[in-house]
């Protein structure tokens, strides 16, 4: 057998290996495709039910057997919202700013707080450093209605009962974003901070034009989450005044009115929602956007 015929049988079994890594890459590709399409659908089906049964008449909502969609829509439910809480003490305003309010100074020193904690217990060695860690993991265990007594002894005795910082100051000390942070801060290349520290930069310096940018995807997803809970938080354990109760603790109150208000129920439960929702949808391209480009090899 000539060269001729070794080489053109080698480009053959090239271009044959070739096009069947192409063939089953594109099956491959569909696959994907139509699990995560699935996944999609069954993860937005709570929020289309939410929506479908706040349109609902209150005849089709006591219906049985019950039905998923709804025949006869009708914004009834949120029209007496509405009128409930046009009929409240308090006007609506006052609770949707201390909603805004509290969320976004807990949000935003969460984040702050969570970084400058974890940066040290990432970078830095010191006595006791892997005992806080561990003390955080394990912190992650227990549930809010664990800590709830505690809690509320612990801001008892700092005299922030019916205030703000009784929803904002738990909240800042989330172990969750502070966990989160430490573990991308780690994955950050010691040579960095080694060379910025060799160009005379402090600290802080390092910490606010080195490790802040590096970890954006972290701060953002923890802006998600704290936002979040924050928003969702009555703080009805801690709030007891009228004018500085948040908005879900104002729903809420409307909603325990018995079966009768189901619809409005409902209709409350899809506009404390939409926030959180506008959120992530106005985020999530900067994250995953950051996540791509934010690989790092020492």
């Amino acid at each position: 057998m000539s060269s001729a015929t070794i080489l053109k049988l080698k480009k053959r079994n090239i271009s044959e290996k070739g096009s069947a890594k192409v063939s089953r890459s594109r099956g491959g590709d569909v696959a994907v495709f139509i699990f995560l399409l699935a996944a999609g659908l069954l993860m937005f089906l709570p929020f289309l039910y939410a929506i479908v049964q706040s349109i609902k008449p209150i005849d089709e909502i006591f219906i049985y057997p019950p039905r998923f969609f709804v025949t006869s829509p009708t914004g009834d439910n949120y029209l007496s919202l509405l009128d409930l809480v046009e009929d409240s003490r308090i006007p609506f305003s006052r609770y949707l700013f201390n909603s805004v309010l509290v969320t976004f100074f807990a949000t935003g020193l969460h984040v702050i707080f969570a970084s400058m904690a974890a940066f040290p217990l990432a970078k830095f060695r010191f006595p006791g450093s892997k005992t806080y860690f561990n003390i955080i993991v394990v912190s992650l265990l227990f549930t809010t209605q664990v800590t709830a007594l505690p809690l509320y002894i612990v801001m008892a005795k700092l005299h922030l009962i019916d205030t703000y910082a009784a929803i904002i100051f738990p909240a800042i000390g989330s172990s969750l974003g502070l966990f989160l942070m430490k573990q991308f801060i780690s994955g950050i290349p010691d040579a960095m901070i080694e060379a910025a520290r060799v160009d005379g930069a402090s600290a802080i310096r390092i910490f606010w034009s080195i490790v802040m940018p590096n970890v954006k995807p972290a701060w953002l997803t923890c802006i998600i989450f704290s936002f979040q809970t924050v928003w969702n938080d009555e703080g009805s354990n801690f709030i007891y005044s009228e004018s500085l109760k948040v908005l879900p603790t104002m729903l809420h109150q409307i909603s325990d009115g018995g079966i009768a208000r189901v619809g409005e129920s409902s209709a409350a439960a899809v506009i404390l929602m939409i926030p959180p929702i506008l959120i992530f949808v106005l985020s999530q391209s900067q994250i995953l956007e950051t996540m791509a480009h934010s690989g790092m090899k020492d």
